[in-house]
């Protein structure tokens, strides 16, 4: 049987699902799962690999992450669904494929939420070691599970006070980084942490650029709330799209700053590779203030619960659309009539987050193994949205006049930047992704017999 497109016309909002979302929370939404402050995490790995050229490497990845952006945003103004990524395969390709679309991309929403998790759990444990990182970790998921089941009005306004919080303590950083910078000059040159510090090195941007596009992961969060938007389908593409931009127009500004001020140089974080992930901390520790570093720090563990809170909150809308769409249990479809929210959907993801979270901080290694698997679900899933555009416009000729450009070239291009950063993930993370993806394959292979069996002529 072929896979047959699925409606892709606006589409109006299920019973219980409200429409309240403004385009200011849905950029909040988007900025709080990416995290604004994300490239400190990454800053001294980043540094030593790109040669000193960081900033270089968030601005050629902002415009590489703009090609999925752009997709997003293409395929959001025609089928306007929670289901994001799910509803797009679906109507770009087929049910079957977009059964596994949605699933990759719930691996993604399952895993970055627990590191999430797990983060704060680490921070505050650290903070207050009364209680264990793991009671930390699950408390943080029962507070942030509670917010998101009080309804999205709820949740964006926490969510708007989380990003705040960050923002000021990042503008903080960037203004003191400045008066440090005029009052005792740079420690490398000014136009380094766009050259890098010696030679210039464009195979040591470009390998860079497929670490910082994971600094990314989260944005699309934004596509899920589509059906819960007030106003045109367009606000999606728009919150989408300005999203990326502010979030690559920070991470460019903290790394350039962070770059001009930095104790070490890039040679001397290579050679230290245990110096690397606190090295934006050490650097406003030594060059700015101690209570800063903390205050950052703080503020990226407090930052990294409403993190978790968006992802979770995005998880329950896919699962709600691939429910509904009856790809998973029915009862993964229910809306609470109080709040509006697929609250069944929410516990279920805030299940998964707990479980994987406490084993992982249970495990002397579990941080790192969460990392280093956390990126594959989203990334194939990222692949698959960019087949969607094409399918969508050229196969099924369903988006109205097909463009090279937008609906053909840039889709491609998009895939073969994420083929290529896929490839770059870790070994751990491939054998999950793929172990992952067989397990969906084996669903939609179940699936796809029972609809022959009570399908007469399929």
């Amino acid at each position: 049987m072929k896979e047959s497109p699925v409606s892709s016309g606006t589409t109006t909002a299920p019973a219980g699902l409200r429409r309240q979302i403004t385009f200011g929370d849905l950029v909040v939404y988007g900025l709080v799962f990416i995290g604004p402050a994300a490239a400190v995490s990454i800053f001294g790995p980043l540094d030593a690999k790109s040669h000193g050229a960081v900033p270089l490497v968030y601005l050629v990845a902002t415009i590489a992450m703009a090609f999925t952006a752009y997709s997003y945003a293409l395929m959001s103004r025609k089928v306007p669904r929670a289901g994001s990524v799910f509803a797009y395969a679906s109507a770009g390709i087929g049910p079957r494929t977009g059964f596994v679309t949605g699933w990759m991309v719930m691996l993604d929403y399952l895993l970055i939420p627990s590191v999430a998790y797990l983060f704060t759990g680490i921070a505050m444990h650290s903070a207050l070691p009364a209680l264990p990182t793991w009671a930390w970790t699950a408390l943080a998921v029962v507070v942030t599970t509670g917010f998101n089941l009080a309804g999205v009005r709820v949740a964006a306004r926490v969510a708007t006070l989380a990003v705040i919080a960050e923002v000021v303590v990042l503008t903080m950083v960037l203004i003191g980084g400045v008066w440090l910078l005029a009052r005792h000059g740079a420690t490398r040159g000014p136009w380094s942490p766009l050259t890098g510090v010696g030679a210039f090195s464009a195979t040591a941007v470009l390998g860079s650029v497929s670490v910082a596009v994971l600094s990314y992961l989260g944005f699309d969060a934004i596509a899920t709330f589509a059906e819960e938007t007030v106003g045109s389908t367009r606000l999606v593409s728009r919150a989408l799209l300005t999203c990326l931009v502010i979030a690559g127009l920070l991470f460019a500004a903290q790394t350039y700053v962070g770059a001009l001020i930095s104790p070490d140089t890039p040679a001397q974080l290579a050679a230290h590779p245990g110096a690397q992930g606190d090295a934006y901390y050490h650097l406003i520790d030594v060059r700015l203030a101690g209570w800063l570093s903390t205050a950052m720090a703080v503020s990226k563990a407090a930052g990294a619960a409403f993190s978790a809170m968006v992802g979770q909150a995005a998880a329950s809308r896919i699962l709600m659309d691939m429910s509904r769409s009856k790809r998973l249990p029915r009862a993964l479809s229910t809306v609470d009539s109080r709040t509006g929210v697929p609250a069944v959907g929410v516990l279920i993801a805030a299940a998964f987050n707990v479980l994987i979270a406490v084993w992982a901080a249970r495990r002397p290694n579990g941080l790192d193994t969460l990392v280093s698997i956390v990126s594959v679900g989203a990334l194939c899933a990222f692949i698959l949205l960019h087949a969607s555009v094409i399918g969508y416009y050229w196969v099924r000729r369903a988006g109205g006049p097909r463009r090279v450009g937008p609906h053909l070239i840039s889709p491609v291009v998009g895939a073969v930047i994420l083929l290529i950063v896929l490839g770059e993930a870790s070994h751990a993370a491939q054998i999950v992704g793929a172990v992952w993806l067989v397990a969906g394959l084996i669903v939609t292979a179940v699936q796809h017999q029972r609809d022959r069996r009570t399908i007469p002529g399929t």
